[in-house]
């Protein structure tokens, strides 16, 4: 069956995950759903950023209800038979940029904000569709610190200057925030990531991945934000290129495996994940998660994992800009002897 989930007051919880929100949708597993999956910067360039569906939102959202975090999530999806120790399987199929606009903001967060003399600086990127590439129109300095989720400007106020004139960044449509409700009483900012998946930043995670989401609470509780169009690891200025999307997505639940954190497929690899505040335990602890998919999932030994991840598993630097730090290792499939996957 396919469902339609647009993003609209009531079906949008902005800033945080909670195991005691009421589900927005019930689903049977193998069922569809598209979803709209709205940037918490389209206010960076209202004109652009913007279509009235998207104003209506933000007007209806009040500010006082926008915390912890920052990102705008649609859902949550209520997964018929979910329990504790299941897996939710999320087939992303397909992602459509909403409009042909995107903003990045070298931000407060950034990792190299003291070396901008802190300042804040928003550029705003144009989509080309033909050649699924994005350019910059303009950059303008942002007046003060970006603390306010959802903050509208209004760029004809704005020192709107060119910027990156001639530079064109591959088009790479995913969800930066996408998982289940954590088993924790109350709001759980979408701002870090963790076991529940959250704001992850992984650019790997568009149209033809799959992610595995452990269950913690009946149901699952599955919600998606946090859009973007273009974002290289590390997302070093604190920002992705923000832009709405419209996603169509399968939920499968799972029952036949289970891994203790999101794990993701794509047509060509396995990736695991790590976190944390400190980025050496981020990656110790990504390197335990591929030596459990080796020995859990691929059934070698622990000796044998150990050497394949050294010869045959990339490490990389998700991102640094998200409180706790992420680690991603990406092994290819075509290391492992043929057999049948996951899904």
């Amino acid at each position: 069956m396919l469902h339609v989930l647009p993003a609209r007051k009531e079906t949008v919880h902005w800033g945080y995950f909670d195991a005691g929100l009421a589900p927005v949708l019930q689903v049977k597993s193998g069922d569809l759903v598209r979803m709209e999956a709205v940037t918490h910067h389209a206010g960076d360039a209202p004109d652009l950023l913007m279509d009235e569906g998207i104003r209506q939102l933000y007007r209806d959202v009040p500010e006082s209800d926008r915390f912890p975090g920052v990102h705008i999530m649609t859902g949550p999806i209520y997964v018929e038979g979910a329990r504790p120790g299941d897996m939710l399987e999320i087939r992303y199929l397909e992602m459509t940029p909403r409009l042909l606009y995107g903003s990045n903001l070298a931000a407060n967060w950034g990792y190299l904000y003291k070396e901008f003399g802190e300042k804040e600086r928003v550029t705003i990127y144009s989509i080309d569709a033909n050649s699924n590439q994005a350019e910059a129109v303009f950059a303008y300095n942002y007046p003060g610190k970006y603390m306010t989720p959802g903050k509208i400007t209004d760029t004809k106020t704005c020192d709107c200057q060119p910027a990156l004139v001639g530079f064109r960044v591959p088009v790479r449509p995913h969800l930066g925030t996408a998982g289940v409700a954590p088993d924790v009483k109350g709001r759980i900012s979408t701002i870090p990531p963790g076991i529940h998946g959250g704001n992850i930043d992984n650019w790997r995670i568009g149209a033809g991945a799959t992610m595995y989401y452990p269950v913690a609470v009946d149901g699952g509780l599955f919600s998606v934000g946090d859009p973007h169009i273009s974002q290289g690891d590390g997302e070093i200025s604190g920002t992705a290129i923000e832009a709405s999307l419209d996603v169509l997505l399968q939920i499968n639940l799972r029952r036949d495996f289970h891994f203790p954190s999101p794990l993701l497929e794509t047509p060509n690899e396995w990736i695991v994940h790590g976190f944390d505040e400190d980025l050496n335990v981020a990656m110790r602890s990504a390197s335990l998660e591929m030596l459990k998919l080796l020995t859990d999932i691929q059934h070698t030994s622990r000796d044998d994992a150990y050497s394949l991840m050294s010869v045959a598993a990339d490490f990389a630097v998700t991102q640094v800009v998200d409180g706790r730090q992420g680690v991603h290792v990406r092994i290819p499939r075509s290391v492992f002897p043929p057999r049948k996957r996951l899904s």
